[in-house]
């Protein structure tokens, strides 16, 4: 018997323009359908196309359609939100001159500052204020921002850069209305401000957020991008502790909801319509979003703005240390299982560290028993204490664990200015004595004019060396190697050789350049 149908025998059959499914390509179409699940009766090799779609298989899968689920929208959230965040529009009356070129589009913040290298990274946070107007000096520049309500009776959040310099501020509702405003206080560090808002005492609020987010928590961006106000935008929190070198407090929420110039100052709600973070900047090489926006937690923001409205500025917790990480390479040198805590490049004289005994080298594990990650959580720790309060830290000194108390100070406002005494350090510098295996050669720096009296001075790097690779440069001042002072190109032989014999695979210098201190671990050849 063959296990072909014939369907010209068929009365009902009519021979089609194109081939008809064939027995065996409908059979495997039905094991599929069956493999979802669906209960497939009466089918046929007899079935024409046109039944398939029609059977009670497609009344099915419409019926099952119908049951799932449709996706909720953000509109219930937006709704209750969306009153509490205004749009804000700044005047500021430039005292320069704009450049010779006519190009407006400058860095609104001090040369060298942090943000100021951000926005020229970057290409600028979003939200800087846009230029508008002719050049010559005494112009008035017009800005633009986000911000939202915190309190009924008027005060609200918006970032630093949009306000600061600010000789008028006007907020506008999301009904409309348009309200003049007040500069309570702000903070530079985390780019934060606190304004008032007079004319009520009922204006409709939004609440920061007790929780952390999560990464993969819907998030909604509420703001006035490029002037357009009101404009809502959804997306996820993509990641956390971000650092964006904007300075030693950074804890950015990262999100990919759209976020533009305008956006500055504005939420970025949960899905509880409380508000996770405050949008202050974005990565932006075209100028607008492409999907990486930044926000400041909204625990930093309660901390800053209870400040803010008790006293109109930010007052943080201080120990007078210059701090850098604890690489993998830096903890072969120091004997430590892992690279973590902070590690002290060099205490400021006078500060509280010093003055507790802490010193170069040491490294700091815990704060008031809470074990520290890295130097920016350090910062952030103490940062976050009041002036006055006492700590207590764990230090790891030579190899040895060590309690330090100490009572905090205030951190400057400024930073100090530093003598840079490697400035022309290479100049009238002898040759120098070559170290062998390192690719530099160093002489004593009380033999190089300006470069002091401590330490050895490099006179040269070999580019393709291993202290190329680690960024030595000629004029850099070598102060210790291994833990040791060292002042010839023997007593830097001598400590290499000594890390060499205990086996390390790298030795620890302490390295002076530009008026600054940090630790190297430079990797060291066996034999």
């Amino acid at each position: 018997m063959s296990d072909r149908i014939d369907l010209t025998n068929l009365s009902s059959y009519r021979q089609p323009r194109r081939s008809v499914f064939s027995a065996r390509k409908i059979a495997l179409m039905a094991s599929v359908i069956a493999g979802l699940g669906l209960a497939v009766h009466g089918f046929s090799p007899s079935t024409s196309p046109a039944d398939l779609f029609s059977s009670p298989a497609h009344a099915q899968v419409n019926n099952e359609v119908r049951k799932v689920e449709r996706p909720i929208g953000f509109a219930d959230i937006v709704e209750r939100v969306k009153p509490s965040v205004i749009s804000v529009k700044v005047n500021i009356k430039e005292k320069t001159a704009s450049n010779d070129d006519g190009d407006d589009a400058q860095s609104p913040f001090q040369p060298g500052s942090p943000m100021e290298r951000f926005f020229r990274r970057f290409g600028g946070p979003d939200g800087v204020p846009g230029l508008k107007g002719g050049g010559g000096r005494g112009r008035v520049v017009q800005g633009q921002g986000s911000g939202f309500f915190i309190s009924a009776d008027g005060f609200a959040v918006t970032n630093n850069h949009v306000v600061d310099g600010a000789d008028k501020v006007e907020v506008t509702l999301d009904d409309g209305k348009t309200y003049t405003a007040k500069v309570i206080g702000t903070d530079q560090r985390t780019d934060l401000a606190l304004i008032k808002v007079e004319g009520s005492s009922n204006f409709p609020f939004a609440k920061l957020a007790d929780g952390k987010p999560r990464i993969g928590d819907w998030v909604l961006a509420v703001g006035n991008p490029f002037g357009l106000g009101g404009t809502v935008t959804a997306g996820i929190v993509s990641a956390s502790g971000r650092d964006i070198g904007n300075g030693p407090y950074d804890d950015f929420i990262q999100i990919d909801a759209p976020v533009n110039k305008g956006n500055s100052g504005g939420p970025a709600f949960d899905t509880n319509g409380e508000v996770m973070g405050v949008n202050t900047a974005i990565y932006s090489p075209s100028g607008g979003s492409v999907g990486i926006a930044f926000s400041i937690p909204a625990s930093t923001v309660k901390s800053v703005v209870a400040q803010l409205k008790d006293k109109g500025s930010v007052s943080r917790g201080w120990i007078g240390v210059q701090i850098q990480p604890v690489t993998s390479d830096i903890a072969d040198s120091l004997g430590m299982k892992k690279a973590e805590g902070a590690l002290v490049a060099e205490p400021q004289a006078n500060g509280p560290a010093a003055k507790a005994g802490i010193e170069s080298g040491d490294v700091i594990t815990s704060v008031n028993g809470e074990s520290v990650k890295d130097a920016r959580e350090l910062a952030r720790t103490i940062g976050g204490l009041s002036p006055g309060a006492t700590v207590k830290l764990n230090v790891l000194h030579k190899g040895q664990d060590k309690v330090v108390n100490l009572t905090l100070g205030q951190l400057p406002n400024t930073v100090e200015a530093k003598a840079d005494t490697d400035k022309d350090s290479g100049k009238g510098a002898s040759k120098g004595t070559d170290v062998p295996k390192l690719g530099m050669t160093v002489a004593p720096a009380n033999s190089v004019a300006g470069a002091g009296k401590d330490g050895v001075v490099v006179t040269e790097v070999d580019p393709k060396s291993a202290a190329a690779e680690r960024g030595f440069k000629e004029g850099d001042v070598i102060l210790e190697v291994g833990g040791q002072s060292v002042s010839t190109a023997g007593e830097v032989r001598d400590a290499i050789n000594t890390a060499r014999t205990d086996n390390k695979n790298s030795v620890l210098m302490r390295v002076k350049s530009g008026g600054q201190s940090r630790f190297v671990a430079v990797p060291i050849a066996k034999g």
